[in-house]
């Protein structure tokens, strides 16, 4: 008959293998960011901006398997539970995709174009606020549709 410490090892083992042990912790976590998140301080809307550059990092994190970290990112930042459609995020960030560009996260693909860009408007790229009139693009904002 086997003791209990060896059933504990062995459902910890089937959890593990099964992936479930991981998800079990993640919820936990995310569940205790919850609790102790102050309430009375409401959060700020969460804007177009932050609603794709959390995207971006949640396709990373999944990508590399940290999906605990995505969970909590996910329950700390008020990001929808279901993610953004792939080609949305693409058609907002201006960007077209080859069939190889597919296969990895867009974070990816914009850090190659940054990487290897021939540096034609200098050895820095100037960054300017998203605070820009609604509308307007400027020069070196993100990547358009010809970038990729």
């Amino acid at each position: 008959m086997a003791t209990i410490t060896e059933l504990k090892c062995a459902l910890r083992e089937t959890l593990e293998s099964r992936g479930v042990l991981g998800q079990l912790k993640a919820r936990i976590r995310a569940e205790v960011f919850n609790a102790l998140d102050d309430q009375s301080e409401p959060r700020p809307a969460l804007s177009h901006e932050n609603l794709l550059i959390n995207e971006l990092i949640r396709e990373y994190l999944e990508f590399n398997k940290y999906r605990y970290t995505a969970s909590v990112l996910t329950a700390e930042s008020g990001q929808p539970e279901v993610p953004l459609d792939r080609q949305f995020m693409a058609n907002e960030l201006k960007v077209v995709e080859d069939p190889s560009s597919k296969s990895v996260p867009l974070l990816y693909g914009l850090l190659s174009h940054f990487l290897n860009s021939s540096g034609d408007s200098g050895p820095k790229l100037f960054l300017r606020s998203s605070s820009a009139p609604s509308g307007t693009r400027e020069a070196n904002s993100l990547p358009g549709a010809s970038d990729f």
